[in-house]
């Protein structure tokens, strides 16, 4: 899987499109997520399950990117 270079700011517009669904089809959705979780270095999903399925209230895109930087994995 090839790493997708992509700005802060360019993720949050992203984010923000996807919460506004301006996307054309769901697997255009499904691209840029995939696209999301690659280039913010979060596991499959990760970013997704922070627009749909926020902890608490929902997050504003700046707080989704925020905290999908934020990711660590855990260390064993």
């Amino acid at each position: 899987m090839r790493t997708v270079e992509m700005s802060r700011a360019e993720a949050v517009a992203l984010v923000q499109r996807i919460m506004q669904a301006d996307y054309a089809s769901d697997d255009e959705r499904d691209a840029w997520l995939d696209s999301l979780d690659r280039s913010l270095a979060c596991p499959s999903g990760h970013v997704g399950d922070l627009i749909f399925w926020p902890p608490g209230l929902g997050l504003p895109a700046d707080e989704v990117v925020d905290q999908a930087l934020a990711y660590r994995p855990i260390a064993l």
